[in-house]
């Protein structure tokens, strides 16, 4: 009789165990996730949750956290039938393949919105996460450390939550790991920290974060090197002080060989992290000129496309910004060209609105820095670009603002003459003006400007009396001959034609 009783048990034991390893396995594929929903599933793997066999709880967990990743609907499921309490009383007490299970169904609830990681906060998971960071086992702390940085990633509030709770000693603690895998999703977590605000990344700083991170820039893994270039961007960005705490741990030069790095996103962060550290001060500028950072960035400029390109436009610009001097080394190190071909082939807007600016900043300075934009034929591009009626607003704004910057230091007036031809009066009124200023006192650029039929262009403008524009264009004709500039007027032909019908011989 005792026998009958025990396979009854025995049976059921093991229809739980294939019910919920099937519900695992079916959720794996997301043409099934429907189904599995409209079943109720949740409802069904809420109880197995608190099995007596740890193998059916662990299979519940992992079913859970497969449902809730795929969409915020499952994930509200999961918040909704009250699973969150259970998963987190779980989280102190069971075993570490349940710990992973549990931290990974958190995670998948917290990635989805603000709101699904602000429930996972309320339900206590933190204290319990933060405790998985303590475990022995690697793979527990992983997963805490991702549900985490899930968490953290939202917003300040919710990043605030994490640091009160005393994750980031621990998290710097499993950045000197040996694992890998374990670095990685750590410098993540502690980026996703960083990023909201200065106070943030200084918890990070304080922690003794950078330390440990700045030397992985040289690890041979692609995926550790992307969190930790990211990870120290979003502590460097925030204030001078957090961009002088990353470059005091000595990422010069060696940051610059991730600039070449196989793995496209290595590049990409690190360009990034390069960009925050320069726009802060001439000094931090003038360390990564020093360092060869230049003549790196204007490569990578030159071999990337698209969003990827991006730092290191905007790199080159903020260095040029500070000083003259820094925007003539990008100039040496060739750096117009690489804008100039951004501005002109890059698709995006926003791509091309970030090589103008730069353009701009790169011009601004003296006669020689415009003259080299100029002979490269950056004018005409940039003029081209404002006038094009597909452009965005805030294209239009950078191209305005950068000719207008870049023509009043322009002498090279060879480059200046076929705009006159084409630039709208709110743009002419700079390049005559230009013009104003250098021909009085230049008799061969007169010379040229007349037999290059500047002169001619000049006097078909109708500009109203009393105008800027008119006030230096009456200032170019008095440097001329009465007789020449009447010549190359437009009504001149008309007026001899009626001479002639006048005349009586």
């Amino acid at each position: 009789m005792s026998r009958a009783v025990l396979q009854v048990f025995e049976q059921y034991q093991k229809a739980r165990v294939t019910f919920v390893q099937t519900v695992a396995d079916l959720s794996t594929r997301p043409q099934n996730v429907e189904a599995l929903q409209n079943a109720d599933v949740m409802s069904l793997l809420r109880p197995l949750l608190l099995d007596n066999v740890p193998s059916i709880q662990q299979s519940a967990a992992l079913a859970l956290g497969r449902l809730a990743n795929y969409n915020d609907d499952l994930a509200e499921a999961v918040v909704g039938n009250g699973i969150l309490p259970q998963l987190v009383y779980s989280l102190s007490e069971k075993n570490r393949f349940y710990k992973k299970a549990a931290a990974f169904v958190l995670r998948a609830v917290a990635k989805h919105s603000p709101q699904l990681a602000q429930a996972v906060v309320d339900s206590g998971a933190l204290d319990a996460l933060v405790g998985c960071l303590e475990e022995f086992d690697p793979s527990v702390k992983e997963a805490a450390a991702w549900a985490l940085g899930y968490i953290a990633r939202h917003n300040a509030e919710l990043a605030q939550t994490v640091v009160d709770a005393g994750a980031v000693p621990l998290l710097v603690l499993c950045v000197q790991e040996p694992e890998l895998t374990l670095k990685r999703i750590a410098a993540c977590a502690l980026s996703d920290i960083a990023k909201h605000s200065p106070e943030l990344a200084q918890a990070v700083v304080d922690a003794g974060a950078v330390a440990y991170l700045a030397p992985l820039i040289q690890s041979v893994d692609g995926k550790l090197k992307r969190h930790v270039c990211a990870c120290l961007a979003q502590m460097a960005k925030h204030s001078v002080e957090l961009a002088e705490v990353v470059v005091e741990a000595e990422i010069f030069p060696k940051i610059l060989t991730c600039l070449k790095d196989v793995d496209t996103q290595v590049r990409k962060n690190s360009a990034t992290c390069i960009r925050e550290i320069a726009k802060h001060t001439p000094e931090l500028a003038r360390l990564i000129v020093n360092a060869g950072g230049v003549t790196a960035i204007v490569d990578y400029v030159n071999e990337t496309r698209g969003n990827a390109r991006l730092p290191g436009i905007m790199t080159l610009g903020y260095i040029s910004a500070f000083s003259e001097t820094l925007a003539m080394g990008v100039i040496v190190a060739k750096g117009v060209a690489p804008l100039m071909d951004a501005l002109v082939r890059e698709p995006e807007d926003h791509i091309k609105a970030a090589s103008a600016w730069s353009l701009g900043q790169i011009g601004r300075h003296s006669p020689d820095h415009a003259k080299a934009l100029a002979v490269h034929n950056v004018l005409a591009r940039l003029l081209a670009v404002y006038l094009n009626e597909d452009s965005s607003e805030d294209l239009k704004t950078k191209a305005k603002r950068a000719l207008k910057s870049v023509i009043q230091k322009c002498i090279h007036l060879e480059a200046l003459e076929p705009l006159l031809a084409d630039a709208p009066r709110n743009i002419l009124k700079y390049i005559v003006h230009q013009f104003a200023k250098v021909l009085p006192k230049n008799m061969d650029a007169r010379k040229a400007f007349v037999t290059s039929g500047g002169l001619k262009r000049l006097q078909e403008i109708e500009a109203e009396p009393g105008s800027k524009l008119r006030e230096y264009m009456d200032q170019i004709n008095v440097c001329y001959p009465e007789e020449i500039v009447r010549y190359y007027s437009p009504n001149y032909a008309q007026g001899l034609l009626e001479k002639l019908d006048n005349f009586n011989p």
